[in-house]
């Protein structure tokens, strides 16, 4: 399936910021005045490291409270002192690093997982057993999680990220880990899911974005470089810029590009 022909199913912004300021430590605004609109469909957020784009996860995530300006997900405000337990039912979420019970089984895990979501107890063990199968571990779910190895402790994430069934997914460098069979495989669950979610996927894999992400969002020094297609990303380079394909080349300008003072990002 080519990413293009998935369309949004709706014109509604499951996902939008206005001004939107995250503080992190005492002076440090990771989150810059963040203007951003994301409906449904699969997101690249790409950027350097430093960027701010797990702070921004985190945020989106309810982990973290904006400083300053407005979020709203699935229509609802999001701030500091708002009780949000009805909202992350509807959230998935996967950290890069995330903590589990090594001594608990991949089914063990998934199901803890699906309880703190609220999820319905009789639609558990269906849910659970769909997400294990979605990554490729339904041979694997009566395994314990000490004796995975790192790749499939990811897949177990992403198992959890999706149990819910969620209308926001983000997932911070998912693929890490990943061997190229299952990054193929990861890329076309991305695709399954944007069709009626929407997905903010960050990572430092460009080849990923273009296989897998309808819309792109740059990221550097906390705030919006660029927002567009894949194509629209690849256009913005040369042959002068750095990087072994046409989005790795637009990827360079605009990071080059001038910054919010006329130097560069």
């Amino acid at each position: 399936m080519n990413p293009a022909d998935i369309a949004p199913t709706s014109h509604a912004w499951e996902i939008r910021a206005t001004g939107l300021k995250v503080r992190v430590g005492r002076s440090r605004m990771a989150v810059d005045g963040l203007d951003l609109s994301l409906g449904t469909g699969v997101h690249g957020l790409l950027g350097p490291n430093g960027a701010g784009k797990t702070t921004l996860i985190r945020t989106l995530a309810t982990v973290l409270s904006p400083t300053q300006g407005t979020l709203e997900l699935l229509g609802e405000s999001v701030g500091g002192t708002h009780e949000h337990r009805a909202l992350r039912r509807r959230i998935g979420y996967l950290p890069q690093e995330f903590g589990y019970y090594k001594r608990f089984t991949v089914r063990e895990f998934v199901e803890y997982m699906a309880w703190l979501k609220e999820v319905p107890e009789a639609d558990i063990p269906g849910a659970v057993q769909r997400a294990v199968e979605r990554v490729g571990l339904a041979d694997r779910a009566d395994s314990r999680m000490k004796t995975l190895s790192g790749g499939m402790v990811r897949r177990v994430g992403i198992a959890q990220a999706i149990v819910n069934d969620p209308s926001i997914l983000l997932l911070d460098e998912p693929t890490v880990g990943l061997d190229p069979a299952q990054r193929l495989r990861f890329r076309e669950l991305l695709q399954e899911l944007g069709t009626d979610s929407c997905v903010l996927v960050s990572t430092h894999l460009v080849e990923d974005v273009a296989a897998a992400c309808t819309d792109v969002v740059l990221f550097a020094e906390g705030r919006l470089v660029f927002q567009g297609t894949p194509d629209e990303l690849a256009a913005a380079g040369g042959p002068r810029h750095a990087g072994e394909s046409p989005l790795e080349r637009g990827y360079s300008a605009l990071l080059q590009g001038p910054g919010p003072e006329g130097g560069t990002w």
